[in-house]
């Protein structure tokens, strides 16, 4: 019995903003593993009548108080420094994936607005990490795969488990089970999203129709 080779694509997670030390992580990952959740609150009904309905034009009445949640993708990302080490790379030789890992934590913490527009991890400026608080602010990423998908997410989450090590105890090969928040919001990256997920829905209607 022949088994499939695992298939393997790039992406690239990317810090969205202006100036210098954005942050940026390369990764490669199997589609396989991407889990997409939507879901939707089921609150009280407004109406006297709760959900009751009979006509199709009674319809939305039924739907009243219902609140869709944001989007949020879960993947698997893999991160791997041996091919690197083998090169005889520096930084991969001596830290292994270490510095991938580190920027996959910055993702993760809010940052201090700073007076002249420079971003600082709150950490750094004593505050609290709070990103509802004032001048707190958590780095909006693109998230990039295959040909022209681009969304805007924020990190909720990183799983990190590491599988080899250096001498040093830095770990060279890892798995990350990173979970991102799709940013539904007026911005030009879902705006597109919104326009390609009609288009296709409306195509497939067609298609159901026989038109």
């Amino acid at each position: 019995m022949s088994t499939s080779p695992l298939r393997v694509n790039r992406g690239t997670l990317i810090e969205y903003g202006l100036g210098m030390g954005l942050l940026m992580l390369d990764f490669e990952f199997n589609p396989s593993s991407i889990t997409r959740t939507r879901n939707v609150w089921v609150g009280q009904s407004d109406t006297g009548s709760g959900y009751d309905f009979l006509m199709p034009s009674e319809a939305q009445r039924a739907a009243q108080g219902v609140v869709a949640r944001p989007e949020s993708f879960s993947i698997t990302i893999l991160l791997d420094a041996t091919d690197r080490m083998e090169a005889g790379e520096p930084i991969a030789s001596t830290q292994g994936v270490q510095p991938e890992l580190d920027v996959i934590r910055s993702m993760l913490e809010p940052r201090s607005q700073q007076p002249d527009g420079a971003k600082m991890l709150s950490a750094l400026t004593g505050g609290a990490k709070k990103s509802h608080q004032e001048h707190q602010v958590q780095p909006v990423l693109l998230f990039k795969w295959g040909l022209q998908s681009i969304l805007p997410v924020f990190m909720t989450q990183a799983r990190i488990v590491c599988k080899e090590f250096l001498p040093t105890l830095f770990p060279y090969r890892a798995e990350a089970t990173l979970t991102l928040q799709v940013i539904e919001s007026n911005n030009p990256f879902y705006n597109a999203e919104v326009v390609r997920q009609n288009l296709s829905a409306l195509s497939n209607v067609k298609n159901n129709l026989g038109t």
